[in-house]
């Protein structure tokens, strides 16, 4: 009988194996250049006296295989919170043994138990097989949609009160 994953949450001792997940994940998304966590920031962010996201980890066969991290949003129109996903990623040497799909109705799990509206996340639009992989879980593309993200010193300049 294959094995399933084992998903649990993340503690303040994952810290370093979440860091190593990130970078895994920002060098398939061709990204490594823009991450900067560290594991001082990410023990801050998520266990910190606020946290502000969660992280739940996917162990195959005794190792950390992946991970999702998530946290609340808020929907104006069905007036319920909602959960952004904001990464998930398995080893590419792990793939292909359902830790992915674990992941997400883990989550999905997570926010009908929350009394979420939605579950949401974004995705490369060249990351095909993420795409097909969420398409045949129900998902589906809001096309109509464009994200916009201000960040660094656009941040700082917008913060400021000048145009």
């Amino acid at each position: 009988m294959p094995s399933s994953p084992l998903l649990r949450p993340a503690t303040p001792a994952d810290v370093p194996v979440i860091r190593e997940l990130i970078e895994g994940l920002a060098e398939y998304e061709q990204l490594r250049h823009a991450c900067q966590a560290t594991d001082a920031l990410l023990q801050a962010s998520l266990f910190g006296e606020r946290p502000y996201a969660e992280v739940v980890l996917a162990e195959w066969e005794g190792q950390v295989a992946g991970f999702a991290l998530f946290f609340h949003n808020f929907s104006t129109f069905l007036a319920k919170p909602g959960i952004y996903l904001e990464d998930l990623f398995v080893r590419p040497a792990l793939r292909g043994h359902g830790i992915g799909t674990a992941l997400l109705v883990h989550l999905a799990h997570v926010a009908v138990q929350r009394g979420c509206g939605r579950l949401e996340w974004s995705v490369l639009d060249w990351n095909v097989d993420a795409i097909r992989f969420y398409e045949k879980m129900g998902a589906r593309a809001q096309d109509a949609w464009t994200v916009y993200r201000v960040t660094g010193e656009a941040l700082t300049h917008l913060a400021s009160g000048v145009s």
